[in-house]
C-alpha cells in the first residue's frame, strides 16, 4: 500500500478525475491518506486517514511517506489563522488546523522532503473544553466565505466548519452533516442546549442538509453564505441581517 501526505496548503478532493468535477471535500497540508487508484493526467484517487473520505486529487499535491509515519497518531495542529512553513527551503503559508504529521522538534522528513515549522502549535489533547474555548476557536472562522466541500479558513462549508472546530477540541467527527447527525447523544429541547452542541436542519423531504454550532439556546454560529452568527428558536434559524427564516430545525446532538 502506498501512503501519502498533502504537501500544499489546501488540496481539492474531487468526485471525479477532472478539474471540472465537484469538490466533495479538501485535504489540508499535512493530512495523510493512502492510494486507492491511479488515473490519467496526474490524477490519483485517495482515502483520507482522518475521516475516511475518498476522492480524486492531483498527484503533485501529494508526497510519499513511510508506513510508520502514516500509522503514527498526530494530534498537533497549526494554531494561527495563517502559518509559515519552510518546505524544502521555500516559504509556504498554510491555514490553521493543518496536521503537523511526523514532526519532531519542529522538523519532519517526508522521504526526500524536509519540512520545518517554528510557529504556534495547538495540541487538542491538552485542552480543557469550556464555552470560552469553544467560542475562541469557532470565532476564528467568522466571516470565512462559504465554499462547498471546503474545510479551512480560506473557505468552508457547514459540516467542514463543525468538523474543524471539533478537531481543535480533540473530538473527531465524520465529514458530512448527515453523518455527524448519526453520532452523539440527542438533546431533547433547545432550552437544554449547551455551548458546543450541534444543531441539524432538514429539507422538506426530511434529509439533513445543514449543521451549525450552538453557542446557547438562542444563538448559533454556522456556515451559510459565510460563517455567521444568527438567532435560533424551536422553528429554526433566523438570519439577523435579512430577518428571514433560513433553516428548519430537525435535531440537536451532544458529543462531550
Amino acid at each position: 500500500m502506498e501512503y501519502m501526505v498533502c504537501c500544499v496548503p489546501v488540496s481539492p478532493l474531487r468526485a471525479n478525475p477532472s478539474h471540472k468535477a465537484e469538490m466533495v471535500s479538501q485535504q489540508l497540508f499535512g493530512e495523510k491518506s493512502y492510494l486507492i487508484e491511479k488515473g490519467e493526467d496526474n490524477w490519483t484517487k485517495i482515502k483520507l486517514k482522518y475521516d475516511t473520505y475518498e476522492g480524486w486529487v492531483q498527484q503533485s499535491h501529494l508526497v510519499s511517506i513511510d508506513e510508520e509515519q502514516y500509522t503514527k497518531t498526530d494530534k498537533e495542529l497549526t494554531a494561527d489563522w495563517v502559518n509559515e512553513i519552510d518546505y524544502n527551503g521555500h516559504l509556504m503559508n498554510v491555514p490553521m488546523g493543518c496536521s503537523l504529521s511526523a514532526f519532531q522538534n519542529g522538523v519532519a522528513f517526508w522521504r526526500k522532503n524536509s519540512v520545518h515549522f517554528k510557529g504556534k502549535i495547538w495540541n487538542p489533547e491538552e485542552v480543557k473544553i469550556t464555552p470560552k474555548l469553544i467560542k475562541q476557536i469557532a470565532f476564528k472562522f467568522l466571516n470565512t466565505s462559504y465554499l462547498w466541500g471546503g474545510k479551512s479558513v480560506f473557505g468552508i462549508d457547514c459540516s467542514g466548519f463543525s468538523q474543524m472546530v471539533y478537531k481543535f477540541l480533540n473530538k473527531q467527527l465524520p465529514r458530512d452533516a448527515w453523518q455527524q447527525a448519526g453520532a452523539g447523544e440527542i438533546v431533547n429541547f433547545l432550552q437544554e442546549a449547551h455551548c458546543g452542541d450541534l444543531a441539524f436542519f432538514d429539507n422538506d423531504e426530511g434529509r439533513i442538509i445543514h449543521v451549525g454550532l450552538l453557542l446557547n439556546e438562542n444563538e448559533i454560529i454556522h456556515a451559510a453564505g459565510k460563517v455567521r452568527l444568527d438567532k435560533i428558536d424551536s422553528n429554526g434559524i433566523l438570519n439577523m441581517e435579512t430577518k428571514q427564516r433560513t433553516h428548519q430545525l430537525r435535531i440537536i446532538k451532544r458529543y462531550f
